[in-house]
Parts: structure tokens; sequence; C-alpha cells
């Protein structure tokens, strides 16, 4: 398979890239950063680039996938959390900065991705829980993971041809929850609580353990209506 991967630099994303490069696939990476240990895989391309810098992401998006003809999944990963807490307290540049990466983004990659790839058979963004459960805190990060979960419900209804879907992959013991434990006590924010009292246990598998997961979730997904929303947790893998 040809897969192309956001935010293959660490965590999360760079699981997926690993997860599919060890099973033998052609990877196509694309994050601000180059993750060493990927690159010592042959069949593993990368692209540098800040998804945030929409024109330029375009004009490089063409150059680097220049000789593809098939994408067989797109995995839109790459994502921002920012400040935990009150929507009251966060400004709007906050919420924009957010919304840019998790939402904007993706916008400007698939219809980028569909206008300069011929066959492209299933595109899956990285949604999160966060997106349906309305938690105290996590302000811009829950706005725009509802936003993408419509983003993919939209354009399922107009690239007809692939199979779309917005896909939580439950916790993911990666930087972000790093930051997530570093926060303190406050009893008005109880899902960092829960997070905490996670990291650690088997409630928060490794990058590499949730990837593993997530990939058996994304060949399961294909049997559901395109643009729907799942949540790894709740499917029977």
């Amino acid at each position: 398979m040809n897969v192309l991967i956001t935010g293959t630099g660490s965590g999360f994303g760079f699981g997926l890239a690993k997860n599919y490069l060890e099973k033998g696939h052609t990877v196509y990476g694309i994050s601000r950063k180059k993750n060493e240990e990927l690159s010592l895989f042959p069949n593993f391309h990368f692209l540098v680039q800040d998804i945030s810098r929409f024109r330029e992401m375009q004009t490089n998006l063409v150059s680097f996938l220049k000789d593809v003809k098939t994408l067989d999944l797109v995995i839109l990963n790459a994502g921002m959390l920012n400040e935990i807490k009150d929507l009251k307290d966060t400004s709007l540049d906050e919420i924009e900065k957010v919304m840019q990466v998790n939402v904007w983004a993706n916008k400007v990659l698939i219809e980028n991705l569909f206008q300069e790839i011929p066959e492209i058979k299933q595109v899956v963004a990285v949604s999160s829980g966060a997106a349906v459960s309305g938690a105290r805190g996590w302000n811009a990060y829950s706005l725009s993971k509802a936003t993408l979960n419509m983003l993919i419900s939209l354009y399922a209804k107009e690239f007809v041809g692939a199979h779309f879907s917005a896909l939580a992959p439950g916790l993911v013991d990666t930087g972000m929850q790093e930051y997530i434990s570093s926060l303190g006590n406050e009893e008005k924010f109880p899902v960092v609580q829960r997070l905490k009292r996670a990291k650690g246990t088997s409630e928060m598998p490794s990058p590499k353990d949730a990837a593993e997961i997530f990939a058996t979730a994304i060949e399961k997904v294909r049997t559901v209506e395109s643009g729907s929303f799942q949540d790894v947790r709740k499917m029977h893998l």
C-alpha cells in the first residue's frame, strides 16, 4: 500500500508510520521535523513541512507526490492541543491557531491531494473523544475536533470515490500527555485527573501499541458509512 501520514515526527504519527513501514508498505510522511528512525526504512519518503503554512504546503505537496498515482490510505494525524483552561479564558487568537492546524490545514491537504492524485481509496482523520464529550477545559481542541468531524462528513459527500472517516484512537501516551501530567490538580477539570490516573497503565498504550490497534480499526471502519465518526474504544476489534 501507499500510505500518506501527517505528523510523523513523533508520538502517534511516528507510531503509525513505523507500523506500516514494518509491514512493508510505502509511507509518505509529512512533518515539521524529520524522525531519523523512520529514515532508516528505504520505503519511507519524507517532506519537512509545517502544514499550517498553506501556500507553501500546496507547492511542496505537488513536487513531493509528483510520481504517485495511487494513495491507498491517507491518515490526517497532525494536530495540536492548546492550554487546558476554560473557554472564557481562551482568546480568539489561541482558538484560531488550533483551528489552522487541526482543521484548515486538513481542508487544504484533502483538496490538493484529490486534485493531484488520480486515485485515493481511504481518508482517515485522527479525531478525539473530546469532539463529542464537551469536557471542561478542552476549549479550542474540542471545537477543532468537532469541526474536523463535520469536515470529513462533508467531504465524504463530495469525493464519493473514496471512503472517509473521523476516527478517535482513545488515550495514547504521547507528548500531549506529558503536558497534561504536568498540570495542577484543579478539580474543575475532571478529565485531566482521569488522564493522569491512566498514564502508565494499560488504559493509555504507547504510540506503538496504539498504532497497531488503530490500524486494525482503519480496516474495519471501511464497512461503516463513509464520513462517519467512530471511536476505537467502542469498536469490536
